[in-house]
């Protein structure tokens, strides 16, 4: 059982060894690699180290996301079902269209909150029917959670694009028939001019 613990709070290291050679490993690095980089094994979002097996394993198998809105006491009612439960998840707000675009697309159909575990969809809030598809997905009856856990905060369902995404569209030459300039083009290779590739 405790081997099982230690595999549930691991970490993962990547060093280069003298040799040059690179290694990933859940064991620490040897005193004489360079370039060690350490990461905790996350599940969708979800920070594994900081949970106990049971749940570790739980998450990790049938990850947990809650998709609500503003103002709506079903999903405030199904957010204090999870807490109080002891239950890691992702929350998803929907309030513009490409976040019902993206709720949708997870399976909702108009009824919020929705509740997504693992392959599980429940849609609207039903203390009994959230509490069967937890224990099915083989979560604890009650909170394992340390105290000192908090889930992520609450994000959009289509966050917003990166500023450099949304400026390609604008720089594209393609769309608006102009000529292409050098920097559109890809660059020479050889003694070739920028745009030919052979």
């Amino acid at each position: 059982m405790l081997l099982c613990v230690g595999s549930a709070n691991a970490q993962l290291y990547k060093w280069v060894g003298p040799d040059g050679k690179v290694t990933y490993s859940d064991a620490p690095p040897p005193s004489a690699a360079t370039k060690v980089e350490t990461k905790s094994l996350t599940t969708s979002g979800i920070n594994a180290s900081d949970l106990p097996y049971e749940v570790a394993e739980a998450t990790k198998s049938h990850p947990v996301t809650l998709y609500t809105t503003k103002d709506c006491l079903p999903c405030d009612e199904g957010r204090k079902l999870l807490t109080a439960r002891g239950i890691p998840f992702i929350e998803k707000t929907v309030n513009s269209n490409d976040d019902i675009a993206q709720y949708k697309q997870a399976g909702g159909d108009g009824q919020l909150p929705l509740l997504v575990v693992g392959n599980f969809r429940e849609r609207a809030f039903e203390a009994g029917a959230w509490n069967n598809v937890l224990t099915t997905a083989g979560y604890p009856e009650s909170s394992r959670l340390p105290r000192s856990y908090r889930n992520p905060p609450a994000q959009a369902a289509a966050p917003a694009a990166p500023a450099e995404e949304k400026r390609a569209p604008a720089n594209a030459s393609a769309n608006t028939g102009a000529r292409p300039t050098a920097t559109d083009l890809p660059p020479a290779i050889g003694n070739a001019p920028p745009g030919f590739r052979f």
